[in-house]
């Protein structure tokens, strides 16, 4: 029987307010750190692409987002090579909430040393590249694309 090829899932949440974008920098996880990115995470067992992200804004920056509030902004097919091979192909699916609540705080300091609003015009430097790629796209209304193949 041949084994299939398997993709890594992941959820990334575009939060925007004013022309601005919320980004948090990465600390101490061994991916990218000191680089701005986006409230994310890794899709688990018998969990949708919604329900990941449900959970993950909460854990991350303590707001709640209900899954019917989730729309897909974006879809990256992801090639990401600084990781081993067995886990590089992933598909990221963006999604903006229509609303949320409660106050953002940085929930998780050992993973997360900085959260902050970016204008949308003037991403920092220090940005992942495959994020301020999705950006971009956002802001001219492409709703899919491919990196790193």
């Amino acid at each position: 029987m041949k084994i299939r090829h398997k993709l890594v899932p992941s959820s990334y949440l575009i939060i925007l307010e004013n022309n601005k974008i919320l980004l948090s920098r990465r600390f101490n996880t061994g991916f990218q750190d000191g680089k701005y990115g986006l409230v994310a995470g890794h899709g688990e067992e018998n969990e949708s692409f919604k329900m990941t992200l449900v959970r993950e804004a909460k854990e991350e920056i303590n707001i709640d987002i209900d899954a019917e509030d989730l729309e897909v902004v974006h879809v990256l097919s992801r090639n990401e090579k600084l990781n081993p091979q067995e886990i590089r192909e992933r598909i990221d699916i963006f999604f903006k909430p229509a609303k949320w609540r409660g106050e953002i705080k940085n929930m998780e300091p050992e993973k997360c040393d900085a959260i902050a609003w970016f204008p949308l015009s003037d991403l920092p430097e220090n940005i992942i590249p495959y994020i301020k790629f999705v950006i971009e796209n956002i802001k001219k209304n492409i709703n899919y694309s491919e990196f790193g193949f």
